[in-house]
């Protein structure tokens, strides 16, 4: 079983973990140099400046350096980002509605609930709409968030590769109750989520090993 919720986590914390290190590396050797350059061009009051001229290498070199970074991180970011729009024909859909202040899941076979339960190692496809004001649906543990539009369908793709339940929280002020709209995502046994769905009633089903 996967250590982390889904593959895409992986994705988005490499990504993350590698702008930082940029940036990182850049703050302190641009402190280095210039606390190298206060200590090695002081002069005393009175000295003349000269003027100098431009230097064509050192400049291309920081031209093209500062690019290269900002490219790389526009890869890792958009292959990250497509992982999420891909998605599989075979992917189970649930159709989510938000509205202030609670989501409701809705099945292809009739049942909805307002708590999504979804098969471990199966695609998720979430086709999204709001029935008021704008809503986003956001899984902080799936680093996945997406808006959800009155009058118009949003789609988010997961695949959950560990057992557990997962907050998920609006992340667009919706109103006075907005704080208070949260559900969760319970990831369940193939089989166990098979018997669910099976039943037409929406009855809770057995979560005895969801924590």
């Amino acid at each position: 079983m996967s250590s982390t919720p889904t593959a895409h986590v992986e994705s988005v914390d490499f990504v993350m973990l590698y702008i930082v290190g940029i940036s990182v590396v850049l703050l302190l050797g641009i402190t280095a140099t210039m606390i190298y350059f206060v200590f090695k061009y002081n002069r005393k009051k009175g000295h003349q400046p000269v003027d100098i001229h431009g230097n064509f290498w050192l400049e291309l070199i920081w031209i093209a350096i500062p690019t290269v970074l900002v490219l790389s991180m526009f890869y890792f970011g958009y292959t990250s980002f497509r992982e999420i729009r891909d998605i599989p024909a075979n992917a189970f859909k649930v159709k989510v509605e938000a509205m202030m202040w609670k989501f409701t899941f809705k099945y292809e076979n009739g049942k909805q609930t307002d708590t999504l339960y979804v098969p471990i190692n199966t695609p998720v496809h979430l086709e999204m709409t709001s029935m008021d004001v704008n809503h986003a649906f956001f899984i902080p543990a799936f680093r996945i968030k997406e808006d959800v539009i009155h009058n118009k369908v949003n789609n988010l793709y997961f695949k959950p590769e560990k057992l557990g339940k997962y907050d998920v929280a609006c992340a667009e002020y919706c109103g006075l109750k907005h704080s208070m709209m949260y559900t969760a995502v319970k990831v369940l046994p193939k089989q166990e989520f098979d018997n669910w769905y099976a039943v037409k009633t929406n009855a809770v089903p057995n979560v005895s090993e969801v924590k």
